[in-house]
């Protein structure tokens, strides 16, 4: 009879610290969008893509350009000329393409600079709103399957591995 009363304290106390568990959610992204300075650095962003994309642009200006003047001096050049005037332009073809492809970086780079420091801020103050509110989890509904905050826990991987024996 102890042992029954026991157990039956014991699974009383686990519903109960189950029970008391708080989990959250918000949009992180409409979050970041209501922040201050979201969106001075979206516009610095933009004026930035829009540089590089007019460079970009540019080169291919340039190119489109190249290639017409050979195209209209085909017949009146050697064959060896032409053949030189080909590979420079799938070189600078190359190069353009190694443009877009640094292009992208570049925005990316620059909108963690501009945006990073906001978003840590959100951060910050989600960990915080959930420490000082007891929550356990804080999911992000912006995104499927996001968790913004959560409580320190143990890493279990080392007990499941062994336990497949891996």
């Amino acid at each position: 009879m102890p042992r029954i009363l026991l157990l039956a304290v014991f699974a009383f106390l686990s519903v109960a610290s189950l029970s008391a568990q708080k989990y959250g959610h918000l949009n992180f992204a409409i979050l970041i969008s209501e922040m201050p300075g979201t969106k001075a650095a979206e516009a610095e962003l933009d004026a930035y893509n829009n540089q590089l994309v007019a460079q970009g642009e540019k080169m291919v200006a340039d190119l489109k350009t190249r290639v017409q003047e050979i195209e209209a001096q085909r017949e009146e050049l050697a064959p060896v000329k032409l053949r030189e005037l080909q590979a420079e332009l799938t070189a600078e073809r190359d190069r353009i393409v190694q443009y877009e492809q640094q292009m992208g970086v570049d925005v990316e780079r620059k909108r963690q600079e501009l945006l990073g420091p906001i978003i840590k801020q959100a951060r910050d103050a989600v960990k915080a709103v959930a420490q000082e509110g007891g929550y356990q989890l804080i999911f992000d509904t912006s995104r499927f399957n996001t968790v913004l905050y959560g409580q320190d826990s143990d890493d279990i991987m080392p007990l499941v591995k062994a336990k497949l024996g891996i």
